[in-house]
């Protein structure tokens, strides 16, 4: 006669308990040495590097004027850039959350394109879009205009590398809080400005701050499509990422690690950001949401 079978777990047996401890500790292991191969060592030899000798020649470099045309150059083209994303991804997201537009994926796909495209072969588009020989150079070269080794160039292509993060952080969020609010105001006599203001902005407020964050950072710190278009004109096309390269090449070691420093502080400030606004967003959620 046969047994019935047990719904009781089976108890591991000790040598299989150790074995399973160990595989958790090598796998914790690889991962906390791999992490700090790539991410945290080469980090803090960056402040290591720019505070060895002391704080005395940190703030030194602040008396470079290359280097403050550097930080005032970055500072312009985020001012610019920010808004303008800002107002794009707010309008895309709306558009592809709240209407039912054909082509709806592929349109997608080319705000995503940013993500996909290398850095340097997007500031090679740019060339030769905006360039002296390009497709608009002598519509250009008519109106008095330079684009490319100019502050126009470098706007540009910051704004294209920049591009999807608002619109892809406001969408999930547009998706997941769903159009019923807005309708019942709109039932209830309220216009489109009052409803965006007072319902649609409180719902994606965090999602949107934090599209915001990623692209003041990706906008500040980029260097490859800048590289390309700007020319890396020092004091006047030069970013704050071209100035450690620059600086670097021409062993200014204390400059080049003083520049990276505080892009890196800045990057923390961003990340710290982020992380707040994360758990904002997962406690501001509805319960069924948070859930799902």
């Amino acid at each position: 006669m046969l047994k019935p079978i047990s719904n009781q777990p089976v108890e591991k047996s000790g040598h299989s308990k150790k074995q399973e401890q160990w595989v958790r500790r090598i796998a914790i292991g690889v991962a906390i040495a791999y992490l700090a191969l790539v991410l945290f060592i080469p980090a803090l030899n960056v402040f290591y590097q720019a505070f060895r000798s002391g704080f005395g020649p940190f703030f030194t470099n602040f008396r470079d004027p290359h280097f403050l045309a550097a930080i005032q150059l970055t500072v312009i083209v985020a001012a610019i850039v920010l808004p303008i994303n800002t107002l794009f991804g707010l309008c895309a997201a709306w558009a592809i959350a709240r209407h039912k537009i054909p082509g709806r994926a592929f349109i997608v796909s080319i705000i995503d394109l940013p993500f996909s495209i290398s850095p340097v072969v997007a500031g090679l588009m740019i060339v030769l879009l905006y360039g002296r020989n390009g497709w608009f150079g002598p519509l250009i070269q008519s109106a008095n205009l330079q684009i490319i080794f100019a502050l126009p160039g470098i706007i540009i292509a910051s704004l294209f590398v920049t591009l999807p993060f608002v619109a892809r952080s406001v969408i999930p969020v547009l998706e997941e809080t769903g159009p019923e609010q807005e309708e019942a105001a709109k039932t209830l006599g309220a216009n489109d400005w009052q409803i965006f203001w007072r319902i649609t902005l409180p719902n994606i407020r965090w999602g949107l701050l934090y599209g915001v964050i990623l692209t003041n950072a990706r906008a500040m710190g980029e260097f490859g499509a800048v590289a390309v278009v700007s020319g890396n004109l020092i004091g006047k096309t030069q970013t704050l990422p071209l100035f450690v390269e620059e600086a670097y090449k021409q062993y200014q070691t204390q400059s080049a690690f003083s520049a990276a420093a505080l892009l890196a502080c800045l990057g923390l400030i961003s990340l710290v950001a982020k992380e707040i606004l994360e758990r904002q967003q997962g406690s501001s959620r509805p319960i069924g949401i948070r859930k799902a």
